[in-house]
This record gives structure tokens, sequence and C-alpha cells, in this order.
């Protein structure tokens, strides 16, 4: 006979890495043999008591892990996983595509490009096509970018989420933080981002979507005398339209710049 698992009494950190791990385990469980669970199956598969199975099917239902099938006391995959498991198909689709889009434009524009997917809270640079131009900036793969950034301003312009966008722009001190939002607002009636720093690096990105919303930046990276601010210059337009090519690939939508 299976002995079921009992609560222990646990500090509060303790008790939260149980729960942590009790949801993954439970949604560990769901394959395509097991697209729904019922309680008696969870009980039985883990070694939990019935109790505690239904007070985690709540809670994972109240925070959209699960959602109940109809006219059943079955649960299946929520909202959430659902969003999640979205995201990451087009993270592994916009890696498969983007390198002959960036390979290609930087033949053309003679500068490096990188494409930055979002993180938990900014872009990580993801891939890098470096050009042969004589002078070359160099961009590692795996780097967080700043929130300041000319990347993490394109996704946070349009980010399907806009509170959490503003709340990751509210943690900025002043004048950054200002300066953040009014240079988001400019990305989103331009659709692209152009910024020089103080070391002389221009970095000119542009937003990449797929069906679900934002997925990607790709961005060109050099000197400023390599690469012009301006957003009508040969590169940036070079830029835009290889985004907008590669948009159309991942099933998206470009938006329309605003006057």
């Amino acid at each position: 006979m299976m002995k079921h698992q009992v609560d222990k009494p646990a500090t509060v950190r303790e008790q939260d890495i149980q729960a942590v791990s009790r949801t993954a385990q439970i949604l560990g469980l769901f394959d395509p043999e097991t697209p729904e669970l019922s309680v008696a199956e969870t009980t039985r598969r883990l070694g939990l008591n019935r109790t505690t199975v239904h007070r985690y099917f709540s809670s994972m239902i109240s925070s959209g892990l699960l959602e109940r099938v109809e006219a059943s006391a079955l649960v299946r995959p929520g909202r959430a996983i659902l969003q999640l498991g979205s995201f990451m198909l087009g993270q592994q689709r916009i890696m498969q595509m983007a390198p002959a889009y960036m390979r290609e434009l930087s033949l053309e524009i003679k500068i490096s490009t990188v494409l930055s997917l979002w993180g938990t809270s900014g872009p990580v640079v993801s891939l890098v096509e470096e050009s042969d131009h004589p002078t070359l900036v160099t961009v590692r793969v795996g780097s967080q970018l700043a929130l300041d950034s000319s990347q993490a301003r394109v996704f946070l312009a349009f980010l399907p989420d806009q509170f959490h966008a503003d709340r990751l722009t509210g943690s900025l001190p002043e004048p950054q933080r200002t300066e953040t939002r009014r240079r988001i607002e400019a990305i989103r009636q331009a659709g692209m981002s152009s910024y020089v720093n103080h070391r002389g690096i221009c970095v000119v990105a542009a937003p990449v979507f797929a069906a679900t919303g934002i997925c990607a930046t790709i961005a060109a990276v050099g000197t400023e005398r390599m690469l012009p601010e301006a957003l009508d210059s040969r590169e940036a337009m070079a830029l835009k339209a290889a985004c907008e090519r590669l948009t159309k690939e991942m099933g998206g939508t470009w938006p329309e710049a605003t006057d």
C-alpha cells in the first residue's frame, strides 16, 4: 500500500520551496498521453493525500496554471501555461529563422547585428552576426542588457503587458526613468529605436513580432562613424525591412507608425 506524503510544519521559506516543487510535480504529469488529470490520478502518482491535491488544484486554477475541463472533475493546463508554451515555441522558431536574415543584413550594411530575447527582467543577447568591417564592435551572447538600452526600450514599447513594462521603468531612478519613458513613446511612434552611448557606440534596434506579439529585437551595432543614428538612414531602413520580413514569416504584424 502506498503511503501518502504528510505535510509537516516548516519555515515560511521551506513552505514556499515545497509549494513550488509540488506545483512543478503536478505540471510534470501532463504529457501527450495525459492531457487531463483527476484528483485521484494525481494522488496516486505523486503519493500526496487528496486534501493536499484539492488545495493545489484550487490554487493553480485561480492562478491560471490549470483550468477545469467542462462538465467533469478533470483539470488540464491553463491559460498561463499555454501562453508560456506559445512563447517558448516562438523563441525556438525565431532562433531557427533569424540567423539567415541577420547574415544577409550584416553583409548588406557591413555592420554587426544582434538578436535579443526577453528574459526575466530585460533583453538577453541570444545571437550575434559579426560583420567583416575593419572596426568590429563585439557583443557577447548571454549579456543582459540594461533597461535603458535601445533593445530594452523597443521591448518595453511593444510588450503586450504594459503594466509590467511600467513597473520595470518605474524602478529606474530619476531622471533616467523620465528619459526612458519619453524614448519609449517615441519608439511607439517611429517603430524603431536609435541611441548613441557615452562611448560613441550607436545601436539601432527594431522589433520582430510573432502572432502573440513582440518576440525579439534585432539591432545593428557599430561606432557612430560606421552607423548613422538617423532612423531614415540606409542602414536603419535595411534593418527595418529585414525585421518586417522576419515578422511576416513568424506570423506577426508590424505596427503602423503613428504621427
